[in-house]
């Protein structure tokens, strides 16, 4: 199971659901799976759950206590764990939280993603303004979904090279590329620290909630990169709970030539042999 497959199962039971004609009510996915939606004031940290009766009905309970996008992404990902038959393998480690967490819940949250905000419908109202924090927080709006959800969102499925990075403490957690960027297998490793000479890293360091936009040499994103080239960062610091998000792009003629073999790792260029000078180029004496 991998989140190419994960993808592919949300896409097909949302294709088999009517969406209504007000987008945003979540009914119809509850009644696809023979559900029931309770609220309920649950303890601090517990954001939902879903009990299954022996008729095979389904209670998802969600805390009413949290914000609307936050119950909203609890109940596809509940609906998640019924489609794709994952036991829940819920722990102390909080929802926005990359760290630690169970490849199931990873599994579930990247399911409901793809239920709140559809695929079709995502490229129907994504502008073609170039990316902004306004762009990011008109769809997460439109979407009813959480900023963070939106931007990882919006450059997973950007026309231009596109990155969305969440960070945790000072190092990076989770980044979501356009399909440009993985093509050629452009990384920002995870669990590194958030590079120096960011907009992102200097947000940390100042730690108190901010927004800030630069722009900064590609290399110093991502791994084992071409010098020279450069792209626009905004990045959002939330000091209550120590993350940090940036969003990159650059346009597409940007984009390094960067030849991979079958493994996605990268050819170095072929200099050839060195120029005869007439001389020998191995110690005699080790003959």
């Amino acid at each position: 199971m991998d989140e190419l497959w994960v993808r592919q199962k949300a896409r097909g039971f949302v294709a088999k659901v009517t969406l209504p004609p007000v987008f945003g009510d979540l009914t119809p996915y509850l009644d696809a799976i023979n559900a029931k939606l309770r609220h309920d004031e649950l303890g601090q940290g517990e954001s939902g759950y879903t009990i299954t009766k022996p008729n095979g009905r389904h209670i998802v309970t969600v805390n009413s206590t949290e914000t609307l996008e936050r119950q909203r992404f609890t109940i596809c990902h509940e609906i998640a764990h019924i489609v794709l038959e994952l036991p829940s393998s819920h722990e102390e480690v909080p929802s926005w939280s990359y760290a630690k967490r169970h490849p199931n819940e990873v599994a579930c949250d990247t399911f409901a993603s793809e239920l709140l905000m559809p695929y079709k419908l995502w490229l129907e109202k994504v502008p073609s303004d170039d990316p902004s924090m306004e762009v990011i927080e008109t769809l997460a709006v439109k979407f009813g979904t959480s900023f963070p959800a939106a931007a990882s969102r919006y450059a997973s499925l950007s026309q231009r090279p596109c990155a969305f990075v969440t960070m945790e403490r000072g190092a990076v957690r989770y980044a979501s590329r356009s399909t440009s960027l993985r093509n050629i297998n452009a990384r920002i490793s995870a669990r590194s620290v958030i590079p120096a000479g960011s907009a992102a890293r200097r947000l940390h360091d100042a730690g108190v909630s901010a927004i800030a936009s630069a722009e900064v040499a590609q290399d110093v994103w991502f791994d084992d990169w071409e010098k020279g080239g450069s792209l626009r960062e905004i990045s959002r610091h939330f000091a209550s709970r120590d993350t940090t998000v940036s969003l990159l792009w650059f346009d597409e003629d940007e984009l390094p030539d960067r030849e991979l073999d079958r493994f996605g790792a990268r050819i170095q260029e072929d200099e050839g042999l060195e120029e005869l000078t007439g001389h020998l180029s191995w110690d005699r004496r080790k003959r």
